[in-house]
């Protein structure tokens, strides 16, 4: 939906504010929007997606004129919440309801919120400031605390901007070379951190206000998990501009894009290595407008370096530019778009390693061989990265489960948003909906994978509208080679270290630019 910024100290001033709001201009063409209170900046780039008007640009204030809020997300369930507790809404904008809800529930209005967030309310009279962020962590929040500066920010390029922070963290990239992403709130910078997600924070304080229950639970009735998957995909079709649907051909895209009922689907490829076939096969079912976009190696890494440079950070998965060269594409469309992300983490989708975590007691060395992505031993990395799940369960499912849910998927989230925003369009994940984590964390592992079938029931649900060659094939989701992206720039002696290469590429293209 947008870019926020909010910025506090001496060294801001209107000048270095409105450069570093400009740096996020990718995430908010239609709107620029700014203001300044007792030293206090705000500014937010709005991409419209909701009530089209400019009645609802951002910073926007309640009706009393006493506190504002800047936001970037959508709440999905924004009008039957203004129903509920009797709010009149002077436009069509979930943005209005963000701050009336907060001004009449303080942070307990967190808890009833389906949707994706991150927003900063400001109290004009109290000077209070309020930040939080949704319980997956689907929207970016960075946030940077010295002194007295305190930055709060979508990305990272604008709280650089104001600041001298591009000190590397030396931890966050350790994590990064061994499993190709950032956890417990660290950025590839020390002195910026993720906000947490499922928290919010008061005049400075962080409170965590939701948490995943792995706990035991008795499996869904066909029925109720149906109509949870299709209640996620309704709420994500909410949307004053055209909506559409990446389809990869696999089978989590494949359910969203034909529930959608959407004309627009895309997906994207190499022409030796691509999906195509089984995206048309899905296309030609649900009769979509399909468009293919091809990517050369060579094209994929000037849009890397390009990437990298632009955001400030190195990308985690290989497909992030297969998705910003698609969004690219599907932007002259759509400015919605739907995707399958979330239902691997749901239902045991990555099957190895989680069959391995259902046979075998909890040992570091053997989650190192299934999941890790750097060749080399670093388990002091590992068990930091995964103490706040060995710390709470001892069963190796649940450890793994537990993290995938939560560190595993937002680095993914992170991915889609990065990618999709930096060419202007808001990706959806329906299966990231809070409301099916609820009921799947916890179900027994026989019922996600019933006789050794991965993902069985999304498979036995909804058999009745995919082509049977969507529901049996093996997953991959829009693959890169990297051995021949990199042919040219790769050591023939390390032909076989693809993803150390790709860190590599990666830190070097960052710091060295």
């Amino acid at each position: 939906m947008c870019g926020i910024l909010f910025a506090q100290g001496k060294k801001i001033n209107k000048n270095n504010f409105s450069t570093a709001l400009e740096c996020m201009h990718h995430r908010g063409p239609d709107a620029t929007g700014y203001h300044v209170d007792n030293e206090r900046y705000f500014g937010q780039k709005r991409l419209k997606i909701l009530d089209l008007s400019d009645e609802s640009n951002q910073p926007f204030y309640d009706s009393t004129k006493t506190s504002c809020i800047i936001f970037n997300g959508e709440i999905y369930n924004y009008r039957e919440l203004a129903i509920k507790h009797n709010i009149h809404l002077r436009t069509s904008s979930d943005t209005e309801l963000l701050i009336e809800l907060y001004l009449l529930k303080g942070e307990a209005m967190l808890n009833e919120l389906n949707g994706m967030f991150a927003f900063i309310i400001y109290n004009t009279i109290t000077h209070d400031i309020f930040a939080a962020r949704d319980r997956l962590g689907v929207k970016p929040l960075f946030y940077y605390h010295e002194n007295d500066l305190l930055i709060f920010s979508s990305e990272v390029s604008s709280i650089l901007s104001l600041t001298d922070s591009a000190e590397p963290d030396e931890i966050a990239i350790r994590q990064y070379k061994k499993l190709r992403g950032f956890y417990n709130n660290r950025t590839i910078y020390k002195k910026i951190s993720q906000f947490p997600s499922a928290s919010f924070s008061k005049n400075g304080k962080i409170s965590k206000y939701w948490d995943v229950d792995f706990s035991p639970k008795e499996p869904p009735t066909d029925e109720e998990l149906k109509e949870l998957v299709e209640s996620s995909i309704r709420y994500r079709l909410i949307s004053d501009v055209s909506v559409g649907s990446f389809l990869s051909g696999g089978l989590d895209s494949s359910i969203v894009a034909t529930l959608a009922h959407k004309p627009d689907t895309w997906t994207i490829g190499f022409e030796d290595n691509n999906e195509f076939e089984y995206a048309r096969i899905v296309s030609e079912k649900i009769h979509s407008k399909h468009r293919e976009i091809p990517i050369s190696n060579k094209e994929f890494l000037e849009i890397a370096k390009f990437m990298i440079q632009k955001r400030k950070e190195p990308l985690c998965v290989p497909n992030e530019v297969l998705i910003y060269k698609m969004s690219l594409a599907v932007k002259e469309f759509n400015t919605v778009i739907l995707c399958g992300e979330g239902a691997d983490e749901l239902f045991f989708g990555y099957d190895r390693i989680f069959r391995w975590a259902n046979e075998n007691k909890w040992d570091l060395r053997g989650f190192d061989q299934f999941y890790s992505y750097g060749k080399h031993q670093d388990d002091e990395i590992l068990e930091d990265v995964l103490s706040p799940y060995t710390s709470r369960y001892t069963n190796a499912i649940d450890i793994v489960a537990s993290f995938f849910q939560t560190a595993h998927l937002q680095n993914l989230l992170k991915r889609l948003d990065h990618s999709s925003m930096l060419a202007s369009i808001e990706g959806r994940e329906p299966f990231v909906d809070y409301r099916l984590i609820e009921r799947m964390s916890g179900v027994p592992f026989d019922y996600k994978m019933k006789n050794g079938i991965v993902k069985d029931p999304l498979k036995r649900i909804f058999s009745d509208i995919l082509p049977d060659e969507v529901v049996n094939r093996k997953k991959v989701g829009f693959p890169v080679n990297l051995k021949n992206v990199f042919a040219e720039y790769m050591p023939e002696s390390t032909q076989d270290a693809n993803f150390d290469v790709w860190f590599d590429f990666n830190l070097k293209t960052l710091f060295n630019s």
